[in-house]
């Protein structure tokens, strides 16, 4: 059988910055500035004019398609089939940057980074087993459409792989873990890497390892839903658990009791602030990390979705100089994201802000943050009396677990202090009561709570796929009244770029009381079922319910996830 033979490129080569500047995308003066920084990187041309912002990617790619005598695809807007690209293993993708786009009768349809890359095409053409024709891709929308479609499981595989094999039947030495591993080299290293990769490019909340009798399960949870991510053999379990925990200083010889650690570490240009938890269960120890991404340039009041009257009730109390905010919700539900926004805009040189939570979730210049600690009886009460002799203006309080906890911060409150906290509750009206339940006395709840804000998380449909859907008979049922001939909602089919989920992020849904002076009056009296009958009346615009139908008629997200939020409230 006669090989196929490669394609034959313009022999001429061209200086692409001469090229850019012939079609005015640069001038001479920019050309000489890209030059130097390629000099002193050592970087491509191409990627010092795209670090410089004078052109972009897919302008060069043009320009390289044209003089090479190829087409330039956009894989950013390409349909891609999942099925022909995964006939290219993850590995070779990455390694020869090249990807299938498409297959016809003469052969297959190759996108590369670099199509002049004689090695690169004997490879594919190797492995392929097919004519091939190439095309000009940039290197992002090809990393990008690589991370979309593989996910990182091939690459995964392949270094648990490495791993089963270097581990064996033998259980690693602890001496051998601690002075021989290379952390370049280690192949148990590199799957940590390459899971902490996959993890920030998906937007991943938490990392799940969890060993299991004949393999090791390997999940991620996105937009709040568990996916599997990859599952390599069960031997790779004790040599990627110890690796973690001796990077989160955890006892390694401790394998029969929980533990819980941290650390941080930089994937590309992003740090995670890691929070991890150990379990044992019956074939190991299981794992979970809790990721925060430490860009706290994300965390303001304006980018969280808040509806304007609760966000302009919300930033009218957090300029008083006294009074209680809470932010109730379930864990995961993004309060301690909401009241890091709201601290965001009280952060200035002039106020003086003290933070007490356990464990601390984002790391603030300019804020006092104080991590709790059980184990020495260093607790919310014991730090809440310190903090309010370091004369604070503001405290935040990581969460009210006791009523001695909450007393004290509703003291502070009502002393001179701006107290930020977060409460269990199912409801922004039933949080008064809830501090009475606690034990806490009722003239301190009523005249120190100024704002509850209760929120849930919803996961937003995906722009690309979204389209309109009829509401089902469970769903009108559960409209009510609000099923009028008008309702509109869309959910999404899936595709390659929500992973075939039909979501493609989250975002929150909110609710709001705040103490009126007849709130007042019925928080003081013995009247729960009064309380909540007027803050119902005074506040039935701003419900979860209300919100998360707002979204689903603006097609931000489905009307399965508003009944999620909004059944029973």
């Amino acid at each position: 059988m006669d090989r196929p033979k490669a394609p034959v490129f313009n022999p001429r080569r061209f200086r692409l910055g001469e090229v850019l500047i012939s079609k005015g995308l640069i001038d001479d003066a920019q050309l000489a500035r890209a030059l130097e920084l390629q000099k002193t990187s050592g970087r491509k041309l191409g990627r010092a004019l795209t670090d410089l912002e004078l052109v972009s990617e897919a302008q060069i790619g043009e320009v390289v398609a044209d003089q090479l005598g190829l087409p330039f695809v956009d894989l950013g807007s390409a349909d891609l089939d999942p099925a022909l690209v995964l006939e290219l293993p993850e590995v070779q993708a990455r390694r020869y940057r090249a990807m299938p786009l498409a297959r016809s009768d003469d052969g297959l349809l190759i996108g590369m980074v670099d199509p002049a890359d004689m090695v690169a095409y004997d490879q594919l053409t190797r492995r392929l087993k097919a004519h091939i024709k190439t095309a000009v891709v940039t290197e992002g929308a090809l990393l990008a459409a690589i991370e979309r479609i593989y996910q990182r499981k091939d690459e995964m595989a392949s270094f648990a792989r490495e791993v089963a094999a270097d581990v064996g039947e033998e259980v690693l030495s602890l001496a051998g873990l601690e002075g021989s591993v290379s952390a370049d080299e280690a192949p148990v290293v590199k799957l940590i890497n390459s899971i902490f990769e996959s993890a920030v490019t998906r937007g991943v909340s938490d990392i799940h390892i969890e060993p299991q009798e004949r393999a090791l399960q390997i999940r991620f949870r996105i937009d709040g839903v568990m996916q599997v991510q990859s599952t390599p053999d069960a031997r790779v379990a004790g040599a990627l658990v110890q690796r973690l925990k001796l990077m989160s200083s955890l006892d390694i010889a401790e394998k029969r009791l929980p533990q819980d650690g941290r650390f941080r570490v930089k994937v590309g240009s992003t740090t995670l602030d890691v929070r991890i938890s150990t379990l044992p269960t019956q074939f190991g120890e299981s794992v979970v990390m809790r990721l925060l991404v430490q860009d706290t340039g994300r965390m303001k009041l304006d980018l969280l979705g808040m509806p304007a009257p609760i966000l302009a009730r919300l930033r009218a109390a957090l300029t008083a100089s006294s009074g209680m905010v809470l932010v109730t919700g379930p864990t995961g539900s993004g309060k301690t994201t909401t009241l890091y926004a709201a601290l965001a805009e009280l952060n200035t040189h002039e106020v003086k802000i003290i933070t007490v939570e356990d464990p601390v979730e984002y790391r603030v210049p300019g804020l006092n943050q104080v991590q709790v600690n059980d184990r020495i009886e260093l607790n919310f009460a014991r730090v809440l009396r310190s903090c309010l002799r370091q004369d604070p203006d503001v405290i935040l309080v990581g969460e009210m677990r006791d009523s001695e906890t909450a007393e004290i911060g509703l003291r502070a409150a009502l002393t001179g202090h701006l107290v930020l906290s977060t409460l269990h509750t199912n409801s922004a009206a039933g949080t008064p009561m809830r501090l009475r339940d606690m034990g806490v006395a009722p003239y301190m709840v009523a005249l120190g709570v100024r704002l509850v804000i209760a929120q849930r998380l919803v996961r937003i449909i995906c722009p690309h796929c979204r389209s309109e859907h009829a509401p089902a008979a469970h769903e009108r049922e559960w409209l009510g009244d609000d099923a009028d001939g008008s309702t509109c909602s869309f959910k999404g089919a899936g595709c390659n770029a929500c992973h075939q989920t039909g979501y493609a992020g989250r975002t929150a849904v909110y609710e709001m009381i705040e103490m009126t002076p007849e709130l007042v009056h019925l928080a003081n009296a013995d009247d729960p079922a009064g309380f909540a009958a007027e803050a119902q009346r005074a506040f039935a615009a701003h419900t979860l319910r209300r919100h998360a139908l707002a979204l689903v008629a603006a097609g931000r997200t489905t009307l399965a996830e508003a009944m999620r939020v909004g059944s029973g409230l």
